[in-house]
């Protein structure tokens, strides 16, 4: 049997917007998970990283998340928003690590290019 529609491929665009939301998912039910990213912040800048600026503006913004109800909203909000300036903030993302292998292999995506 056949589907009566083809299916189509996913972007990038979209399974990355997936990723972030699942990040935001984790984080709201498990704030600890904030220290990864701080962590990963630490570590680039250690070894002296070019984005001094984007880095620090994550802190702070991963700090304030860390500190009050508003802060965490707003993080989550970035996180699962695909507004043109959330999406700016997460062209730089420090949250390598909170994702595990498997939730990154179910989210993944290949380029027909």
């Amino acid at each position: 049997m056949s589907l009566p529609y083809t299916a189509r491929e996913r972007t990038g665009d979209e399974v990355s917007a997936d990723r972030f939301r699942l990040m935001a998912d984790k984080i709201e039910a498990d704030p600890s998970l904030l220290e990864i990213p701080l962590a990963n912040i630490a570590r680039w800048l250690g070894n002296g990283h070019s984005a001094r600026v984007r880095l620090e503006g994550w802190r702070t913004m991963i700090h304030d998340a860390q500190a009050t109800e508003e802060g965490m909203t707003k993080l989550l909000f970035i996180l699962r928003d695909q507004d043109w300036e959330s999406v700016l903030w997460k062209d730089f993302s420090p949250f390598p690590g909170i994702l595990n292998k498997e939730e990154l292999k179910e989210l993944s995506w290949t380029s027909a290019h």
